[in-house]
């Protein structure tokens, strides 16, 4: 109970966690509708979130948030050009190939954030890091794909926040892990919603 009325007294912290997640969830929500508007919503979250992870800890989901920015532009310019992305798959072989270069890349960044970084989790939070970098990347393409690739990262973030509380008593992070269960729940609606989406316009 103490616990409870100490998340909730947070305020200096929850004045940007609150918008950040409300602005995050509606990026999602716009997303599984095939809605351009969705970028807009990205790019205001992304902001705050930047701010989150630095003060969290996590020097490699900060950067990742100035990559989200950027692709909050790129995906409104592909969703809104004459010739618009359509939902599509790509092939086993091409996931293949993406988890093989996303491997050597976690260790990369993993050991860039050993030896010069304090990060909690160094590989986690590079894998995490790497794989959203894709994700992201592919929900501007409108790669069905992404949402399976989210629904991942969602659940080993809420365990990176899980861990982090273990270890530090960090209450702020039992926001982020309700956050991320919620979007992992709409990450898996997104995936069904434009599967029916891809069947209807075949």
């Amino acid at each position: 109970m103490e616990e409870i009325i100490q998340l909730f007294s947070e305020s200096n912290f929850y004045w940007i966690e609150i918008p950040a997640a409300f602005f995050g969830i509606l990026y999602v929500i716009l997303a599984t509708k095939e809605n351009i508007w969705c970028w807009l919503f990205a790019a205001i979250s992304t902001s705050l979130q930047m701010f989150i992870f630095y003060k969290n800890g996590y020097p490699a989901q900060t950067a990742l948030q100035i990559f989200y920015l950027i692709m909050a532009i790129y995906g409104y310019i592909m969703w809104n050009k004459q010739d618009q992305e359509e939902i599509k798959e790509w092939s086993a072989k091409t996931h293949v190939y993406l988890m093989f270069i996303g491997t050597i890349m976690i260790f990369v960044i993993g050991f860039i954030l050993t030896e010069f970084f304090e990060s909690s989790h160094p590989l986690l939070d590079s894998l995490t890091t790497v794989f959203s970098l894709l994700a992201c990347y592919m929900v501007a393409r409108k790669v069905l794909e992404s949402w399976l690739y989210w629904i991942i990262i969602d659940i080993l973030i809420v365990y990176l926040c899980y861990v982090q509380i273990e270890n530090y008593n960090a209450i702020e992070e039992y926001f982020l892990i309700l956050l991320y269960l919620t979007y992992s729940i709409l990450a898996i609606y997104g995936y069904f919603s434009w599967i029916r989406k891809m069947k209807t316009k075949q």
